[in-house]
């Protein structure tokens, strides 16, 4: 159940951008894509995406027409929850060939991955798109990729490997902690501001979750240090959310009860609390807050 609901937030909040990244790609087998001077460029080690990949230099432009590293950086960052399901262990080599294609300077023509690797992807992966309504996008048509050969990237050998893909820590905001009156208490007062919100989108900018909240839904319960300007256009931010998944997030027609603190400007998340009316602990932290005396 608890998977269902992740990949309901994944679809609702993620999917729409990283079907955008892939809209404007170069149609592959098109000679323009060749004409095009491409150099390799270092891999970044902001482009999370690939991280510790298995080749350490990419060719620009990319697959998917990107021309400069800040056009890879912010499309390639929508496609991480994806690789996180870990619907299929090729995931991310796949997306890798395309977003940060393998550059070798002996070779004039781009490393295309192999059509069984897309295949294979797509089997595993295109169910989980499709269930909420989003088809596997026509520019990664697996016919559009080259046959097997020696010049292309193939697919793991086994068809069934276990993943060795570490499972992403609970980012510490989220995680599940049950506290007493006193504990409530002392957590509502040690932090800035606290606040019931529904979120209207979530997006990833240099590995951080940033959170906006719907305006109309937004419930003040504590502000120290914030004011009212500070949350007129009120962006949260859950630091190295991409490092670290967040399940209470899985919801996005759903209240939360989010704590925090003003730090460099910013309004950080300390505290992630899906809002369950009716719930013992939610009726005692109402109750806290009520009497809340720091």
């Amino acid at each position: 159940m608890m998977h269902n609901r992740i990949l309901v937030t994944f679809m609702a909040l993620v999917l729409p951008v990283y079907v955008e990244a892939i809209h404007g790609m170069y149609p592959f087998g098109h000679p323009e894509l060749f004409y095009k001077k491409s150099n390799c460029k270092p891999i970044p080690t902001t482009l999370l995406l690939c991280h510790d990949i298995e080749y350490s230099e990419m060719r620009l432009p990319n697959l998917l027409g990107h021309e400069t590293m800040k056009e890879v950086l912010q499309q390639a960052s929508s496609w991480i929850p994806l690789v996180q399901k870990q619907c299929h262990p090729d995931t991310k080599k796949f997306l890798c060939s395309l977003f940060a294609p393998v550059c070798l300077d002996e070779l004039d023509e781009p490393i295309q991955p192999c059509r069984t690797l897309c295949e294979r992807v797509e089997q595993s992966c295109a169910p989980v798109m499709s269930a909420f309504g989003y088809p596997w996008p026509d520019m990664l048509d697996c016919s559009r990729f080259p046959e097997d050969n020696d010049l292309c990237i193939p697919p793991a050998i086994v068809d069934h490997v276990v993943s060795t893909t570490k499972v992403p820590k609970v980012c510490d905001a989220c995680k599940d902690k049950e506290e007493n009156d006193n504990e409530i208490i002392e957590n509502l007062c040690k932090n800035d501001f606290a606040l019931k919100i529904k979120v209207k989108e979530i997006s990833y900018i240099n590995g951080d979750t940033k959170i906006i909240p719907e305006t109309k839904s937004k419930t003040i319960y504590k502000l120290n240090g914030v004011t009212e300007r500070d949350l007129k256009k009120t962006v949260l931010w859950l630091k190295d959310g991409l490092q670290c998944t967040c399940d209470e997030i899985n919801d996005i027609n759903a209240p939360y009860l989010v704590m925090g603190q003003k730090l460099d400007g910013n309004l950080v998340l300390t505290s992630v609390k899906r809002w369950q009316r009716g719930h013992r602990e939610f009726k005692r932290i109402s109750r806290s807050i009520r009497k809340l005396q720091c």
